[in-house]
């Protein structure tokens, strides 16, 4: 086994993990376990078949309202063949390849456990696709989130017959072109395979990865854009004193607190005498907001964990047991509630943000107006925060929950679904435009800060003098009116790429 690869395996993987493999390209391969486990599964599965004159649901019946029709032994490849030609009726925005990256892990590491009765060479597939960077083109839209991410898994799973499109090298290809040029042969499907590819939370569970990851790293830049904010205000450190928070005891918000004390940490603006009793909410509560959104990721994390260690096809073949159960584990229903959860404790952070920002341009504290100083002529920093209102009022229109809705499918078979696929796609939106705000906080108050410093003949602390520095190599200080779309872009890229060592 090579030692520089990731053996993917029935030991439980955790979040972190997962976020270093796909975000370091770490090679992956099957664990000797894992192979055994596939290879013992698909063998129960041909002996059941061969010697048992039984109806197995989508195994040798039709799906879905068609699962009464029995089908002959003979036509089993073909009966999973059509299953994934029928089902890729994916449509919209193409899924981002980093998404799909995640959805092909995932899909992996569900058929590792050996309870799907899938073909050893159906996985090595897809392992040898994720790590040759052979991507599936998948849609966003045709899931209902609940049996299984059809649609776009079917699409996932097109490359192994040689049919569909792939991002590959680059480019997007035929899949047929480039299994001609790896000298690769299609996989003929066996009974059940492609039921096992496209039953599964993979889509949804890839989203809540990556917005989990994402979210992580935003929660962090939205405190420490904070304490840059709030120095810039000029406000008052008491509301983060440790002994406010010790008695509302709440995990989240005395994690935020600590956090905004050792950004603040020898700041001279900080410690100076104030005029204000109090400040605004959009500063003095921001361990309580933001502790929330903490909480709120820390919960959504535990669930999103599980799933991705989960087996979420149908049916499930418990060869120790010799029974093969169909059930309903592809119900996307604990992610569709979470990820809307998610998408609302991000766009709360938002919220919050652009109301900083409001205020960091009012006039206040002795800064000037817009934050320039010769305002009227110059329009300073006045139209990034009617950007950022824009931004939040369209988060709280995506934060409409997915999850309260259902629609009846597959006439009536199908009778309650998650929306879970529309959840996710929607916190997906969500953390984008986050991200975003946060950049015209960011924006916002390095200038307030810059103007704060110019005022008082103050320092801030060393770390928040550092990121001022920093930041001022890439978006200098306003001092007249300019194209401020470069500014707002080069500050979403410093956001993305420069903060981590602050955290």
């Amino acid at each position: 086994m090579n030692h520089q690869q990731h053996a993917i395996s029935p030991n439980q993987i955790s979040l972190k993990q997962l976020g270093k493999l796909w975000q370091n390209n770490t090679p992956i391969e099957l664990s000797t376990t894992a192979t055994e486990l596939i290879n013992r599964c698909r063998a129960y599965l041909d002996q059941k078949i061969n010697t048992e004159n039984r109806a197995f649901y989508g195994i040798n019946t039709g799906f879905g309202i068609l699962c009464d029709v029995q089908v002959s032994n003979t036509d089993l490849a073909q009966l999973q063949h059509n299953l994934l030609v029928s089902h890729a009726c994916g449509m919209g925005t193409e899924v981002p390849t980093d998404v799909v990256k995640l959805m092909l892990l995932l899909k992996i590491q569900s058929l590792s456990y050996g309870y799907s009765g899938v073909q050893l060479a159906t996985v090595q597939r897809l392992v040898d696709m994720y790590n040759l960077q052979i991507l599936p083109v998948v849609y966003e839209q045709g899931s209902l989130g609940a049996s299984g991410d059809l649609a776009p898994l079917s699409h996932l799973s097109l490359p192994l017959l040689g049919l569909g499109e792939v991002n590959y090298k680059g480019k997007r290809q035929k899949s047929a072109d480039v299994l001609h040029e790896l000298g690769w042969e299609p996989i003929v499907l066996q009974s059940k395979e492609g039921l096992a590819l496209i039953n599964g939370t993979q889509f949804m569970s890839a989203y809540a990865v990556w917005a989990l990851l994402k979210a992580k790293h935003l929660l962090k830049t939205a405190n420490l854009i904070a304490a840059l904010s709030l120095d810039g205000f000029d406000g008052r450190i008491d509301a983060f004193n440790p002994l406010i928070h010790r008695v509302r005891n709440q995990k989240g918000q005395q994690k935020v607190a600590k956090a905004i004390r050792k950004y603040m940490r020898g700041s001279q603006i900080a410690l100076q005498p104030k005029q204000q009793v109090q400040d605004p909410y959009s500063f003095r509560c921001v361990p309580q907001v933001h502790g929330a959104s903490a909480d709120t990721i820390d919960m959504v994390h535990k669930i999103v964990e599980r799933e991705i260690n989960a087996v979420t096809d149908n049916p499930n073949i418990f060869v120790d047991d010799d029974l093969i159960v169909s059930g309903g584990n592809f119900h996307g229903q604990p992610l569709a509630l979470n990820l809307d959860f998610l998408a609302i404790a991000a766009a709360e952070l938002g919220s919050i943000s652009e109301r900083r920002t409001y205020k960091l341009i009012g006039g206040r504290q002795n800064l000037p107006a817009m934050l320039i100083e010769n305002g009227g002529l110059n329009s300073g920093l006045m139209i990034p925060q009617y950007t950022a209102a824009a931004i939040v009022s369209q988060n709280k229109q995506l934060c409409s929950p997915a999850s309260v809705d259902s629609i009846t499918s597959s006439n009536g078979q199908e009778d309650h679904v998650s929306m879970g696929a529309n959840a996710a796609t929607k916190c997906y939106r969500v953390l984008q435009n986050l991200e975003r705000v946060l950049a015209i906080e960011l924006l916002t108050a390095a200038q307030a800060l810059s103007l704060r410093k110019k005022i008082s003949g103050l320092e801030s602390s060393q770390t928040l003098e550092n990121l001022l520095d920093e930041y001022r190599q890439t978006v200098p200080f306003l001092t007249t009116d300019r194209l401020l779309h470069t500014d707002l872009d080069a500050s979403v890229l410093f956001v993305q790429n420069n903060l981590g060592k602050y955290f």
